[in-house]
């Protein structure tokens, strides 16, 4: 027999620690090598990390949640082989891991045990919770069941009795006190992370105006009908991002990232924009790259092809890093108006809300038009108001002749 201490390994993003996400196994387990043994994250990419022997734990360090140095002792595993040398930090490549367990999905607090008080009194804390409310004292209390555990019925006893001999008792009421703690971990951890450091250090203004999509519903609903082979089905994003490329070559102030500690403001030729797309793990935000030179309907496959990445948990961490400007959508949810939160270093975010028919008025007439709204956000250090306006007001004018954006 022997032991063998498996290291948490160096996973290739110069990166000093990383988060435990999920085990696989548990002390006293068997493993074979290469058989799944943790997950571990760092930013938004998740890394699976095989058993680097085949043996039984029999210890195991780091909880899930925390952080783990690079090169802190992970499990320590019981071979069949002579004692194994600890493993280097650079022990076993990891691979690309399937998406983590939502938080959600995380194994509930156990429960705590009926305490005992002053050695006379079995009560579960609800119990204890409610009579502490209605102020009775639990060691005056004869418990009915045999087996001596006070519950609700023996407090709805003394209410009622209360109630019968005259003096006022509240209405007894019954009801799940349960109280679920979903421990906030991963990529929902990063995403509070993120958005808290983004509210703190950025002043957002945010700017909200109405765009007529009658002409483009018609033009993409047109195009939708008789697709080519190997093209996407066409959604409002490609429009709108087409749209966006071509205001950013008038206002390139908003395709920037600002170094707040170094006070500089780096304004980008290749327009990189984020879509924040919705996940069984949370919001992520993959990049079209070079969105400035893709057509209409490259744009439509890239999305499609990121989309399914991100929601699959497949995405890399390039393909989710390096935006210079973001889009957010909630799709047929997008609601009236929003204030997206800005994703440093950049600037703006472009956010769009729902689609509605409603009456509107043209060169003096009542007429029904397909109105949507664009609720953008800006960094008000090194944006002001009016070229945000101005860069929105462009948007708008391209939405509203899509003709040009399928040049």
């Amino acid at each position: 027999m022997g032991t063998f201490v498996f290291k948490l390994p160096d996973v290739g993003e110069g990166i000093a620690q990383a988060e435990i996400v999920a085990w696989h196994a548990n002390v006293g387990d068997h493993i074979k090598e290469d058989q799944p043994l943790v997950d571990v994250m760092t930013e938004k990419a998740t890394v699976e990390i095989g058993a680097p022997v085949s043996g039984r734990i029999v210890s195991r360090h780091g909880e899930t949640g925390k952080m783990a140095a690079i090169g802190a002792e992970l499990v320590v595993i019981e071979t069949d082989a002579a004692a194994v040398a600890p493993s280097p930090a650079i022990d076993k490549a990891p691979v690309p891991a399937s998406p983590p367990p939502s938080s959600s999905a995380a194994p509930a607090a156990k429960a705590e045990l009926p305490a005992e008080r002053a050695g006379k009194v079995l009560a579960a804390p609800a119990v204890r919770s409610r009579a502490a409310a209605l102020g009775l004292d639990l060691t005056a209390l004869q418990p009915a069941a045999a087996d001596g555990r006070l519950r609700h019925e023996d407090l709805d006893a003394v209410l009622l009795a209360r109630q019968a001999g005259g003096g006022p008792a509240p209405t007894p009421v019954s009801g799940s006190d349960a109280v679920e703690e979903v421990k906030v971990i991963g990529l929902r951890r990063q995403i509070a992370e993120r958005m808290q450091d983004s509210m703190r250090r950025i002043p957002h203004f945010s700017y909200v105006e109405e765009v007529d999509v009658t002409a483009l519903e018609a033009v993409r609903a047109d195009l939708n009908a008789a697709p080519e082979p190997g093209r996407p089905k066409l959604t409002l994003l490609p429009f709108l991002i087409r749209a966006i490329v071509r205001a950013l070559a008038r206002h390139p102030g908003l395709n920037a990232h600002f170094d707040d500690e170094a006070m500089v403001i780096r304004r980008h030729g290749a327009v990189h924009i984020g879509v924040a797309t919705q996940t069984p793990r949370g919001l992520v935000v993959p990049v079209i790259r070079h969105a400035e030179v893709r057509t209409l309907w490259e744009t439509a496959t890239e999305i499609l092809r990121l989309s399914e990445a991100a929601r699959a948990g497949k995405a890399t961490r390039a393909e989710l890093s390096g935006s210079t400007i973001t889009v957010s959508s909630l799709g047929a949810l997008g609601g009236l108006a929003a204030t997206p939160i800005i994703n440093p270093p950049e600037v703006a975010i472009v956010g769009v809300n729902k689609i509605v028919e409603r009456p509107v008025v043209r060169a003096g007439r009542i007429v029904t038009a397909r109105m949507m709204n664009l609720s953008s956000s800006f960094d008000h250090r090194v944006v002001d108001g009016f070229d945000a306006a101005a860069f929105i007001k462009d948007v708008i004018g391209e939405l509203e002749a899509p003709g040009r954006l399928l040049a």
